[in-house]
């Protein structure tokens, strides 16, 4: 009584093929499969692009390379910011 026969389930098919109709269950197929093509090319592909943007520098951010390249400016300081307490 808590699990479905497979006669159950053949009349739950047959009731969908009558509903929908062959033509459009494999449009809809044919639309799924390609949805899940997609997410798994488009994960692989952030994949790839988070590694690009992990490497990328912001705008003013000085790297370590660049900070190697120039002399230290005399008029900079460097301070740490705390809250007040």
């Amino acid at each position: 009584m808590g699990s479905f026969s497979i006669w159950h389930w053949l009349i739950v098919l047959l009731i969908v093929v009558m509903v929908f109709g062959t033509k459009k269950l494999r449009n809809m197929g044919g639309d799924l499969g390609g949805a899940v093509k997609g997410f798994k090319d488009g994960m692989k592909e952030g994949g790839q692009s988070d590694d690009k943007t992990a490497a990328a520098v912001v705008p003013g951010q000085v790297t370590n390379a660049q900070a190697a390249e120039k002399p230290a400016d005399k008029t900079t300081i460097d301070v740490e910011a705390r809250p007040r307490s």
